[in-house]
């Protein structure tokens, strides 16, 4: 263990210089936080979709969007970081999580490097694990990922009461089974009997959880979709809504998000957009043009569920008035995934919403960049459309008066627990886990940024995944791609589509920034990777 981490400035200090006056005035609020898998920056309606999500829109609209607040790259050091206040190396999950495939190298995991175990260490506290210590009800429902070999890794034992969603990182909508079968609290279950889908199953558990709150503690519910990340799998009556919506291509689709973020203040209109890595759909034959067509028609129907199900939970909230004091906070995991990184993605329509097909249909690499409009790349690549986020943050006690702002402040995932420790008056600790040493949060809060778009929260902020490398610095950012041994330099505020490198340009700005990601990067357990 690296000492020099223990040894920051004192927890009480962090904590404090977050603190909102305001947040201390009010009884603790009920916090939620809602989590989509595989969602594209532009795919809601709030930030330019066409796929309507008026739930969705209604918390943009009754709270405040942010524009530039960054994730991991991938879903499960995503969440790592997201729950824990940490970078994800910190916390153990620096690459992949455990999956059931993983089973046979669970008893190697000593002679894993400590940012690459595949679960959650106990030098890290979860969000659940804090506020559970400051008198809140802790719920989860969806999509785990943070380990699974052993139910010392699973949600209860990481300060969650209730539980009910998936361990592993993807599954069947329709059936999950087997080792991406569903678990409720610290039992496995049986496959469920239609009509099943999980998108609808994962909230039913979590408005019940809510409405088994009887007493006057305050509640904290993570709720994890697992959509849309692949397989396209949706519901009959959601396909019908989008069926020939797609039908005028990758271009049009793409070209009309980009003109409605420009209208809605999202991007400026200088930036143009990321070069396009496909064909034109001009060049498609009319049975290519049907079946791409389908398959975005699907991913749409899933965003729509998820949508849906916003509204079931927002309605709860209303019917139990709850609303008014409940801090909510959407987001994304990471850009839109390309994988397997072709044109047409995997599988065949015909396996699309079939359960006993063993392929997991995806819509391929073109669709994933219209869902990143207008940013470069997509899931797992450090680039802009695979590490921007959606983020929306209502509270109406408390943001009422910037209902519908949108705010520019850099932020990442790490803020999520600082904004939720500062919501709570709660107190983040030093030791845990029978006295192991717990590291600093690494996060801000962002409760200061709705009365001040001036704040700056981080004066660096690092990433790395897989070789995928960044660092942001005031308007720069460098960037050190998978597929490249040399580092980039894109200036954010004139080139958020990483069209023009400038490391040639201004090679002292970008030999600062390198120095600091090597410097974070053997602080916090980048190295060693093997």
């Amino acid at each position: 263990m690296k000492n020099s981490l223990f040894f920051k400035s004192s927890l009480a200090t962090l904590v404090a210089s977050g603190l909102s006056v305001c947040a201390q005035q009010h009884k603790s609020p009920n916090i939620i936080l809602i989590m989509t898998d595989d969602m594209g920056y532009s795919d809601i309606g709030c930030y330019g979709g066409e796929i309507p999500t008026p739930n969705i829109d209604y918390l943009a609209k009754n709270g405040i969007r942010y524009t530039r607040f960054y994730n991991t790259g991938r879903s499960c050091p995503t969440r790592a970081s997201l729950l824990t206040g940490l970078y994800p190396h910190q916390a153990g999950i620096g690459g992949m999580s455990e999956d059931p495939g993983s089973n046979k190298n669970a008893e190697k995991g000593d002679e894993k490097p400590f940012g690459y175990k595949g679960f959650l260490n106990h030098n890290c506290v979860t969000i659940a694990e804090v506020l559970k210590e400051a008198g809140y009800h802790t719920y989860m429902t969806g999509k785990w990922h943070l380990g699974m070999h052993g139910m010392d890794k699973w949600p209860l034992q990481r300060g969650f009461e209730h539980f009910y969603g998936i361990l592993s990182g993807a599954t069947n909508y329709f059936r999950p089974g087997g080792g991406r079968g569903l678990t409720l609290d610290n039992s496995n279950l049986p496959s469920p009997q239609p009509p099943y889908y999980t998108t609808d199953a994962f909230t039913d558990h979590a408005v019940r959880f809510i409405d088994s709150c009887k007493d006057d503690q305050p509640f904290f519910l993570y709720l994890a979709f697992n959509a849309p990340h692949w397989p396209l799998q949706a519901k009959d009556e959601d396909i019908e809504k989008f069926v020939g919506k797609y039908e005028t291509g990758w271009e049009d689709i793409r070209n009309k998000r980009l003109q409605r973020m420009i209208e809605l203040g999202l991007v400026k209109k200088e930036w143009g957009m990321a070069e396009w890595e496909s064909r034109k759909w001009s060049d498609l034959s009319e049975k290519e043009k049907h079946d791409m067509a389908l398959r975005m028609s699907v991913y749409a129907a899933q965003i729509s569920a998820v949508d849906e199900n916003v509204g079931k939970l927002l309605d709860c909230l209303k019917e139990q008035n709850r609303i008014e004091n409940t801090l909510i906070v959407f987001l994304s995991d990471n850009g839109a995934c390309a994988e397997p990184h072709n044109e047409t993605g995997s599988g065949t329509v015909e396996d699309i919403n079939n359960t006993n097909s063993w392929n997991q249909p995806s819509y391929g690499l073109p669709w994933a960049q219209v869902s990143n409009t207008p940013y470069r790349k997509y899931k797992i690549r450090a680039y802009e459309g695979g590490i921007s986020t959606p983020l929306i943050l209502s509270w109406p006690a408390q943001f009422s008066g910037y209902n519908h702002q949108i705010r520019d402040n850099v932020g990442f995932l790490p803020d999520i627990m600082a904004t939720f420790v500062d919501a709570a008056n709660a107190k983040y600790p030093e030791t845990y886990h029978d006295g192991q040493p717990i590291f600093p949060m690494e996060g801000s809060s962002l409760l200061p940024t709705a009365a001040n778009r001036n704040v700056v929260l981080h004066e660096y902020i690092f990433g790395e995944h897989f070789n995928n490398c960044y660092v942001r610095w005031k308007n720069w950012k460098a960037v050190k791609d998978e597929k490249s041994s040399v580092w980039e330099l894109f200036d954010m505020d004139n080139d958020r589509t990483e069209r023009n490198d400038l490391a040639q340009t201004y090679p002292e700005v970008l030999k600062n920034m390198t120095v600091k990601w090597d410097k974070w990067a053997n602080d916090h357990f980048v190295y060693p990777k093997k």
